[in-house]
């Protein structure tokens, strides 16, 4: 039976905006594959790689692509004694939102799409190719 339109709303309302703050063991991670089963790794501000679990609540609601960014709880399966080292807390879906706020980490900063042009190379954009006489002399 599929879950009420209500809990799926719920969720999805949950994950558009970003906390105030965030406690220890919590940090916003980005995602560098799915591992399959609701199981992702993601890679930490620090650059340590680890495995988390995505809640039942997320599953088959929000989707999670790579390069996409998770906040994670480091803190929640300590107690466990198995491979994964955190579970996601909630999905980062209003990047720009996110961004604004103090602890986003630096790490994370956005690149440009299209690196820089560099001043010295010439532009050959609408320019017409070399003609042959050009090539002689």
């Amino acid at each position: 039976m599929a879950r009420p339109k209500r809990n799926l709303l719920a969720t999805a309302e949950e994950t558009q905006t970003p906390p105030d703050i965030l406690s220890d063991g919590q940090s916003v991670a980005k995602v560098v594959k799915a591992a399959g089963n609701n199981l992702y790794n993601v890679e930490l501000p620090s650059g340590r790689s680890i495995l988390v679990e995505l809640p039942a609540r997320f599953r088959s609601t929000i989707w999670i692509k790579r390069g996409g960014y998770l906040l994670v709880d480091t803190n929640a399966l300590a107690a466990r004694d198995n491979k994964l080292d955190g579970e996601v807390l909630n999905v980062v879906r209003d990047e720009k939102q996110w961004r604004k706020m103090s602890y986003w980490p630096a790490e994370f900063a956005k690149k440009p799409s299209y690196p820089e042009d560099s001043e010295d190379e010439e532009s050959t954009v609408g320019k017409m190719p070399p003609s042959e006489s050009d090539e002689e002399s």
